[in-house]
């Protein structure tokens, strides 16, 4: 079963190159929105740089990227294409460059935001995300105490619970489990609790 890679948090790097200095961050973001605010936040903390080119790859979501002045096709596709070829997603990066007087060419300025982004996912390191199922189980008090440690048994987690005439609980398990998961507690209420398929 393959999950994918995220950045395992906040990477930055500095890469100096004629005087340009390149600072790299790397983030894990959930979705658009979060990776936008990011960018907006670092270009508010460098606004006095020259430049600050970036771009984001959502899971089942958008690409998007930025050169933000330089040449087209010195920045944001390379950073983007460090992500690809690391197999990583949910994450953004910005490259702020702080001009040193001497044109870097096209060939240097790739070589550049490609090395800054690379280093900056290196510092931060990635983190495996396995796919998950997540179960609806409703079930009386007299169960729940057994239900909730059988989950845990199988390395799931409680995710919600709610407390009315009987209780209710969203439970998440690593989709290879799913099934023997789905199977024991049905077997071990006697058929009286079946866990129910729930999107997240």
């Amino acid at each position: 079963m393959s999950g994918y890679l995220i950045p395992a948090g906040r990477g930055e790097s500095e890469y100096v190159e004629k005087r340009s200095s390149f600072l790299g961050f790397v983030e894990p973001v959930s979705g658009e929105e979060e990776a936008r605010a990011f960018i907006a936040g670092i270009k508010k903390l460098h606004r006095d740089a020259r430049h600050n080119c970036w771009c984001y790859l959502i899971k089942d979501g958008p690409e998007r990227y930025s050169d933000d002045g330089e040449p087209q096709g010195t920045a944001g596709i390379p950073m983007l294409e460090v992500f690809r070829k690391e197999g990583v997603t949910n994450a953004v990066c910005v490259v702020t460059r702080y001009f040193g007087g001497v044109l870097l060419g096209a060939g240097g300025l790739l070589r550049a935001y490609t090395k800054a982004a690379k280093e900056a996912l290196e510092n931060a390191g990635t983190v495996e995300i396995l796919p998950k199922t997540y179960f609806l189980l409703r079930c009386p008090y007299s169960l729940a105490e057994r239900i909730r440690l059988e989950t845990l048994s199988f390395g799931g987690t409680v995710e919600d619970t709610s407390y009315e005439a009987d209780v209710t609980m969203l439970v998440s398990i690593l989709s290879e489990k799913a099934e023997a998961y789905s199977a024991r507690i049905f077997d071990m209420t006697s058929g009286t609790v079946s866990p129910e398929k729930r999107e997240r």
